[in-house]
């Protein structure tokens, strides 16, 4: 199939902006619990929709105090905390337009940004962010005001004060204003294959792909009598996945909570405090908690009833998606008798280490192994796969609720058609497409074509209109003889394995397809501790010939999905994972090929000696 077109879903006229939900949900339903927010002594308290209402009023009055103005660009460089979500909300109230920033980035990132984006202020979390800024701002003549979080009493309640004589009518009048084709943020990409690019994303695009994902997956977003929809937000919110959640919530009365630190030990305990009935997150959480699960049965002397748990919740949900598909009548009544019996003992611990009332999550950024959507699903926890990327204000495809195909990212989102071009890159047109890159008309060019988005991926179209990604057009490997491998699929199976936390395919222009390797330290303490032997040093560890055994298995099954041509003939463990800060991860924590090569290019060379 060559292309698929899912009608819109029924949904409100888009007027205004999207600050309004805020000032109508106060005025419908003033009493309704909008977010959860910890205080200082790091309790959740609760935020009603009128107590959100006014605190946003409050900070855009402190904004137009300030200077801040309809079309105004304000960088927000955070990680991920209910300050965030206030000042979106308060700048789009204004017309202003919000420009994320990883809390990882560089000086040099951040003055181009800044400098691109012609950003006349900026907020920052803390002191290291203001130092950031303020090594650059020498070179930023627009840049006037910088706001600190954890300063003092903070941003928040200054900007508060400097408001507090502002007439409400200024900010109303700013607010009426905004229309759906108004600039919303400018969200830069992260980079991976030069500097990174604004993408220009309208009130229009966050309202089309929220209200369709809300009217699509209304088993997600909307709650049941008696137990609200909420999700715990953990993802960054500079990435396009993290806002099109934050709005979705705002926009379908979801409670939303912030959740700053990705970390197991931070994570897990707020998850239990908050108990989302759904969360969002990228396949690297949810195999964290997969492998978490199985590393303790393993402790506890039952690894062998947790991998038949295993077996039996993927053979359970393979039966629940024949027969969704029409190819079979369901699970069994044996497989149903075993599925109940691990239920207690398996699948509920798994649920509450993620709070105990997530029954569904979203997961998108990278490629999920099939089998390990299934698990979840028959653990009680429905995975939606989806695809998208920020010139598409997020997810442009992902699987329906009733019919979900594990392995595949879904169909596409209502009101979008995918298509697929001759030389299979996946093309995509829909209201959540964006405007183009700022200033910079020549990439826009290169990528928008009549409305139509050229992704720059890989992909197929299966019979019942689902897609598949196959790779990347430009990580495409061509080896010596000619033969064009593409590494994401070899990558994703090598890293299924529960020792390996990153892989990286290479083999352009060389007479073979080759791998370097990086462990997950903890997984890897856990496999000495239960063969009784002591912590390794990384060094020492990397010659270890058990664990070669190890990773030469995951390479050996990675190898099954290909010929013998496009297999991985050798590999190398490196001692450290890549990681964002030298440079090698974006914040999504994609690979930076290009940079990971340069860097390890003696381990590269010793693969081809």
């Amino acid at each position: 199939m060559r292309e698929f077109t899912v009608p819109p879903v029924e949904a409100a006229p888009q007027v205004g902006g999207l600050a309004d939900a805020v000032f109508d949900h106060a005025q419908e339903h003033p009493d309704r619990v909008a977010l959860g927010r910890k205080d200082a002594a790091g309790q959740w308290r609760e935020v009603t929709s009128a107590q959100f209402r006014d605190q946003v009023l409050a900070l855009a009055k402190g904004l137009i105090a300030h200077g801040v103005r309809f079309g105004d660009r304000v960088a927000i460089m955070s990680r991920t905390r209910y300050e965030w979500t206030l000042f979106d909300f308060a700048l789009w109230t204004l017309g202003a337009q919000s420009v994320p920033i990883y809390p990882t980035s560089s000086a040099d990132q951040v003055y181009w940004m800044l400098h691109d984006a012609e950003v006349t202020a900026c907020v920052v979390e803390h002191e290291d962010h203001a130092m950031t800024i303020g090594s650059v701002i020498d070179r930023l003549p627009r840049l006037q005001r910088l706001w600190q979080l954890d300063s003092g009493d903070g941003a928040v309640a200054e900007l508060v004060a400097a408001g507090a004589e502002i007439d409400e009518d200024v900010v109303h009048r700013h607010r009426r204003a905004v229309t759906p084709d108004s600039v919303a943020t400018v969200i830069y990409t992260s980079g991976t294959t030069g500097r990174p690019k604004g993408c220009v994303i309208t009130h229009s695009n966050f309202m089309f792909e929220t209200d369709m994902l809300i009217g699509r997956w209304e088993p997600v977003f909307h709650s049941k009598p008696g137990d609200e929809a909420s999700t715990l937000l953990f993802l960054p919110l500079a990435h396009v996945f993290g806002r099109m959640v934050e709005v979705a919530a705002i926009r379908g009365g979801v409670k939303l909570g912030h959740q700053p630190a990705l970390n197991a030990a931070a994570l897990l305990p707020d998850l239990a405090a908050f108990r989302p009935t759904f969360i969002l997150a990228v396949p690297y959480v949810l195999e964290k908690v997969f492998h978490a699960a199985r590393r303790k049965a393993e402790t506890d002397g039952k690894a062998g009833p947790y991998d038949k748990a295993v077996d039996v919740a993927v053979k359970y949900a393979e039966a629940l998606e024949h027969k969704a598909f029409g190819l079979g009548p369901g699970p069994s009544a044996g497989l149903r008798m075993q599925h109940q019996f691990f239920e207690k003992m398996v699948y509920g611990k798994v649920r509450e280490a993620m709070g105990g009332r997530v029954r569904h999550a979203m997961s998108g950024g990278s490629g999920m192994d099939r089998r390990l959507g299934l698990f979840f699903e028959g653990a009680g926890v429905t995975v939606f796969e989806g695809y998208g990327l920020t010139e598409s204000s997020a997810a442009a495809t992902a699987n329906p609720p009733e019919r979900t195909k594990y392995g595949t990212v879904g169909q596409p989102v209502p009101g979008t058609t995918v298509h697929i071009a001759e030389d299979g890159e996946v093309w995509l047109h829909g209201g959540h497409v964006f405007s183009g890159y700022l200033n910079n008309p020549q990439a826009t060019a290169a990528v928008l074509n009549d409305g139509w988005l050229a992704t720059g991926d890989l992909g197929m179209l299966d019979e019942d209109g689902y897609l598949t990604i196959t790779g990347r057009k430009k990580e495409i490997l061509v080896t010596s003889g000619g033969k064009s491998v593409s590494p994401t699929g070899l990558e994703e199976r090598v890293r299924a394995h529960p020792l390996i936390a990153q892989c990286i395919v290479v083999g352009n222009d060389r007479p073979y397809i080759a791998a370097l390797v990086t462990m997950d330290q903890e997984a890897v303490e856990h496999w000495l501790s239960i063969q009784g032997r002591p912590p390794m040093p990384p060094a020492d560890l990397v010659r270890d010939p058990s664990l070669e055994t190890e990773i030469r298995r995951a390479v050996v099954a990675a190898n099954t999905l290909v010929s013998q041509a496009e297999s991985i003939r050798t590999f190398r463990i490196l001692a450290h994972p890549f990681s964002e800060e030298h440079g090698l991860l974006t914040p999504s924590l994609k690979l930076k090929r290009k940079a990971i090569e340069k860097a390890y290019a003696t381990e590269v060379e010793a693969l081809y000696g």
